[in-house]
């Protein structure tokens, strides 16, 4: 019998985006990895997310973006988290953002952005093995 934890994954929209076949495509992914993956829906807040990922003690925090709002929200979440005290997360971006955005975002704590057309093997290779280190 494995007794290797999975790894949870909160799955986010945050915003008013409407469009979420990304980031279901994403979860359905993760979760033929053996990943365990919790869809928080559309149209979700920074604190919802936040209290979601305490609720759920999830390792990783994937947020889905194409409204634009990225610049703000992204950040938002990363100093909620901050706010709570949690800083052992792993948080990733994907969606449309602008290459000259990304930097910003590395700054405040967002692990990595992934856009249109990242293979599904890289996101999951990315997350084992950040979420691997931190467990050693």
């Amino acid at each position: 019998m494995n007794k290797t934890k999975k790894i949870r994954v909160l799955a986010a929209k945050p915003g008013l985006d409407g469009h979420d076949r990304g980031i279901k495509v994403i979860a359905s992914a993760l979760m033929d990895a053996g990943m365990e993956v919790i869809y928080t829906g559309l149209r979700q807040t920074p604190a919802q997310i936040v209290e979601a990922a305490v609720q759920e003690d999830v390792d990783v925090i994937a947020l889905s973006i194409l409204s634009g709002a990225h610049d703000y929200l992204f950040p938002k979440i990363m100093e909620l988290l901050r706010y709570k005290g949690i800083d052992d997360v792993l948080v990733l971006g994907g969606g449309i953002i602008p290459d000259e955005d990304i930097p910003a975002l590395k700054k405040c704590g967002i692990a990595e952005i992934f856009g249109p057309g990242t293979s599904t093997r890289d996101i999951i290779k990315f997350i084992r093995s950040r979420v691997e280190q931190k467990n050693n």
